[in-house]
């Protein structure tokens, strides 16, 4: 491990997790200011428009899912061999990653476009929402190429420790989005007022100039040259590990947000207030955001220094920095969980007018923010296990938890015990008591350090996947 970075982690723990924790809580605001200016614009286009908007954005989730397992999977390699102090292979790393993302980015693209009428059909559009919707599909897809090299091109920065690069490419995607999002949208700063199709543009010059801006700063650092591109009997040797770390993020996140869309169906299907349910959720889960928003940048924090670690041939002192992260996590969002819920009501009204829905909004809130806790641990322990390459763990443990406690649960307590949404927010409460406690158990019990790429047992003379690495 860096000398520098050693000498950091060893003299102030803490302080080497704030500096790479505060750039990224900070990337997540403006992630989430990106979605409130689509939101904002769209609504005043019209509700149509506002419609498709929500409907592509949730099917853009499956399309980049690939992306973000090989994020996943790139930051426990190159954090690892980082860790290791395996320079040349962190360079291998980077190339493969970026040849990846263009090439995943394409095949998409190629695959999509032939059945995007398939892909509108199948989601069910209303025959007036159609045309705005087909187009916003459209555009999307030729927008999966720089996408999947910002998400990844972000994740080769993070797993470098390089935080500030995310933060501030995710500054010009939101400025860009914004001045595009209200000149194209709406007609304003002298642009042309295009409607729906500006917003569709509007994501696809931001995110294209956020992807440029991180391959920009990647040659200047020297990662873009020939050296970064491995031959190719290195890549199948390289390859493996990283699939095998990315498959199973992959599939969590499929199973994961699948989950919730059966909760919406859930919720949807009350024999009881269904609409002022559903509506209180939307509500709740806006509010939840500003919570979930640190708890991602602790996430992703757990995965660079537990990689780190491990890479570094340090088992344990990656497990007790894991220890270190939750108790930083816990504190400080607790407190900020405590703070906000003293505003619920007023932040509520401002987003509904109907009382009836509020108090499904206040409803909602309590339990999950009840839960802050054990969903913060879900998320840092997640983070750690992402790290170590231990993602098998999340998959199985977060997967059943959704399926096979929150789901059933919710439906009894929804449907046939208490007959009413509040017995859903339990459900979910519940699932996150039982998720964070056995994902803890596997942290502190189990030897997930064993998914790590460089082994312990592995004199530090001897790289691997190869000598010349």
């Amino acid at each position: 491990m860096n000398n520098d970075l050693s000498t950091n982690m060893a003299q102030a723990p803490y302080r080497t997790i704030w500096n790479l924790a505060w750039p990224q809580v900070i990337m997540m605001v403006f992630h989430f200011f990106i979605g409130l200016v689509d939101v904002w614009v769209a609504g005043h286009i019209n509700r149509e428009v506002q419609a498709s908007l929500g409907i592509i954005s949730q099917s853009l989730f499956f399309l980049l899912v690939v992306a973000v397992a090989v994020a996943n999977g790139s930051v426990a390699a190159i954090s690892q061999s980082m860790g290791a102090g395996l320079h040349k292979r962190v360079k291998r790393y980077v190339g493969l990653c970026l040849i990846l993302a263009a090439l995943l980015g394409g095949v998409f693209l190629i695959l999509g476009l032939p059945f995007k009428g398939l892909l509108v059909t199948a989601l069910q559009v209303p025959e007036a929402m159609r045309p705005v919707t087909s187009y916003f599909l459209e555009v999307y897809l030729l927008l999966l190429p720089p996408y999947y090299i910002l998400i990844i091109t972000n994740a080769v920065f993070r797993a470098r420790q390089q935080v500030m690069f995310p933060l501030y490419s995710m500054m010009l995607v939101t400025v860009a989005n914004t001045f595009l999002d209200i000149g194209l949208g709406l007609g304003m700063f002298g642009l042309p007022n295009i409607g729906f199709k500006g917003l569709a543009w509007a994501t696809f010059g931001s995110v294209t100039a956020g992807a440029l801006l991180n391959l920009t700063i990647l040659a200047k650092q020297g990662l873009l040259r020939r050296v970064s591109f491995a031959p190719l009997r290195w890549m199948k040797r390289a390859l493996p590990y990283l699939l095998k770390v990315a498959w199973p993020a992959g599939l969590m996140q499929v199973v994961w947000h699948s989950g919730y869309l059966v909760l919406y169906a859930i919720t949807a299907s009350l024999p009881w207030n269904a609409v002022n349910a559903l509506a209180g959720m939307a509500i709740g889960l806006r509010i939840e955001a500003l919570l979930f928003l640190p708890a991602f940048a602790f996430n992703m924090t757990a995965s660079i220094l537990i990689g780190h670690y491990l890479g570094a041939r340090e088992p344990d002192q990656a497990k007790f920095f894991g220890y270190r992260i939750l108790v930083l996590g816990l504190v400080s969002i607790c407190m900020f969980s405590i703070v906000v819920w003293q505003f619920i009501t007023p932040w509520v009204g401002l987003l509904t007018r109907d009382a009836a829905v509020a108090a499904q909004a206040v409803s909602y809130l309590k339990w999950n923010m009840l839960a802050i806790p054990f969903t913060l641990t879900s998320m840092i322990l997640a983070g750690a296990f992402n790290g170590a390459g231990a993602t098998m763990y999340n998959m199985f443990i977060m997967g059943a938890a959704t399926w096979l406690i929150r789901l059933p649960l919710a439906y009894g307590l929804g449907h046939v015990g208490m007959q009413e949404a509040e017995g859903i927010w339990i459900a979910m409460f519940c699932s996150q008591i039982v998720q964070a406690s056995v994902l803890l158990y596997f942290y502190a019990f189990k030897n997930w350090q064993r998914f790590a790429m460089i082994k312990n047992r592995t004199p530090k003379t001897t790289p691997l996947p190869g000598k010349t690495i």
